[in-house]
């Protein structure tokens, strides 16, 4: 067949079928339309594959000159938008295919020689897949650079930590940011053990049951730059396995949809703060929007919609999950599902976590140096509301303990305490000391000490704990291991 009979009939299996592929089908079957972004991808497989066949005398030097010279011509057209993507060739392997073969000839046709599109397209959504965790990584560091930011500046500022949302105790706010910082950086982690089983070469695998030609498979995985942290080229072992295998997608979508869960429980948070009945914080006003009939109001849109987009991401794990669940081995065209979730997750993700970072950190000011926008902290907002909801009591407790009661009486105490403070509307720190001493001859004067906010943060000066001087060695370990991982 000739190249125009390739880019005509759009079928490299066309001899065999006696009557075209109805239009409906074709478009039901065609994927070119959301595949076209892994071009980059399959170009640069094809000219490893290239180099490989030349270097094992499989193809000529000439034909590998005549594949790198078309290679680089379509390549510009696709960044020029000059190529023609074309329905009738289904996919971004034909498409690319057929115009290599326009412009070289019989080169072009034998690029395709010891491989299938079924471990072709393996290896170009593992090559992009490993690119985008790259730059998710990237943003996850950004992200929990924003929350060391807020962090730093806000180590004394307490706020009520809830359970169940009830007031429960008292906690320094840049410790509750650090929560957050500690979920990105385990996400981090995952992201960073799937690349490493993404980085796995399933080309050489052909259709299912590998090829007759001597390929040299670590050769291509040394020049697409698979290999491990010691350089060892990383090469699917099973042929059956490399073309079916979609694990690293599912992996990465199970990675994807916590990042988003995580991403979810701040933006519930945000939400909350903003609202007038908490006011700890203000996002900057190009992050909220107003409303069509209420002048007053300024809505958390952005932390809402991302809230909304997890269960898009969570869906889409479900989604390539179910995908995979009843596929006999090997290759199936069910697998041409697994591409627009995974890079709607990609995308989303991406997204999320840029604007994340802005609306968390704010944007740098070329002429002032500084940072616009961010969050705004209300300091006193957040104090009162820890004084609100008797968040010292257990500290109360644990004073009484260290004075000889068992831990259960003295809950009984305080709680009889809290029920006094109750009735006459004030604080446990307000009650006169004769009238906690009514509740326990123990109780002395140095409980003011005790029961105040700082005296609560100061005493848990343990490792992990939000006493202040805890919260800023866990800033300057974040910080550290954050640098650590961005040297090169």
């Amino acid at each position: 067949m000739s190249h125009n009979q390739l880019d005509k009939k759009s079928e490299a299996w066309s001899a065999l079928f006696s009557e075209p592929m109805s239009d409906l089908v074709k478009r039901y079957t065609a994927s070119v339309f959301f595949d076209q972004r892994l071009w980059k991808a399959d170009i640069e497989g094809s000219l490893a594959h290239a180099e490989m066949l030349a270097a094992q005398g499989v193809i000529s030097q000439q034909d590998l000159a005549a594949i790198v010279k078309g290679m680089a011509q379509i390549r510009g057209e696709i960044e020029t938008g000059q190529f023609e993507w074309k329905l009738d060739l289904e996919d971004v392997h034909l498409n690319i295919e057929a115009r290599l073969t326009q412009l070289v000839g019989d080169a072009g046709k034998r690029l395709h020689t010891g491989r299938s599109r079924n471990d072709q397209v393996a290896t170009d959504v593992r090559l992009w897949l490993r690119d985008e965790i790259d730059l998710i990584l990237k943003l996850l560091g950004e992200l929990q650079h924003a929350l060391l930011e807020v962090a730093t500046k806000h180590v004394d500022v307490v706020m009520p930590g809830y359970t169940h949302l009830q007031v429960a105790q008292p906690v320094s706010f840049a410790h509750h940011l650090l929560a957050y910082v500690e979920m990105f950086a385990r996400d981090a982690e995952r992201m960073q053990d799937v690349r490493k089983r993404t980085n796995c070469l399933p080309l050489g695998s052909a259709a299912l049951a590998g090829t007759v030609y001597p390929l040299d498979r670590h050769r291509v995985a040394k020049t697409l730059g698979m290999v491990d942290a010691q350089g060892t080229p990383m090469v699917c072992q099973n042929s059956l396995d490399a073309v079916s295998d979609r694990d690293f997608a599912i992996e990465f979508s199970a990675a994807a949809a916590l990042v988003m869960v995580h991403i979810s429980r701040l933006s519930e948070e945000l939400i909350l703060w903003m609202s007038q009945n908490f006011g700890f914080v203000k996002i900057a006003d190009r992050f909220t929007t107003g409303s069509s009939i209420m002048p007053q109001k300024k809505n958390p849109d952005v932390p809402e919609l991302a809230r909304g987009k997890t269960g898009r991401v969570v869906g889409h794990l479900m989604g390539l999950l179910t995908l995979m669940k009843g596929q006999p081995l090997a290759y199936n065209k069910d697998n041409q599902e697994d591409k627009e979730p995974l890079f709607d997750t990609v995308d989303t993700l991406r997204d999320t976590l840029r604007i994340f970072t802005e609306m968390i950190g704010g944007q740098p000011n070329p002429a002032t140096g500084q940072k616009d926008g961010g969050i705004t902290v209300n300091a006193q907002a957040m104090e009162q509301a820890a004084l609100k909801g008797y968040a010292t009591a257990t500290d109360l407790a644990d004073y009484l303990v260290k004075k000889g009661l068992p831990f259960r009486d003295a809950h009984e105490v305080v709680a009889q305490a809290v029920k006094a403070a109750l009735s006459h509307a004030c604080d446990l720190s307000e009650l006169p000391l004769s009238v906690l001493q009514g509740f326990h001859t123990a109780i002395e004067k140095d409980v003011y000490g005790v029961m105040s906010l700082g005296g609560s943060l100061n005493a848990r000066n343990t490792l992990g704990g939000t006493a202040p001087v805890q919260v800023k060695a866990q800033i300057e370990r974040h910080r550290a291991r954050l640098h650590q991982k961005e040297q090169p």
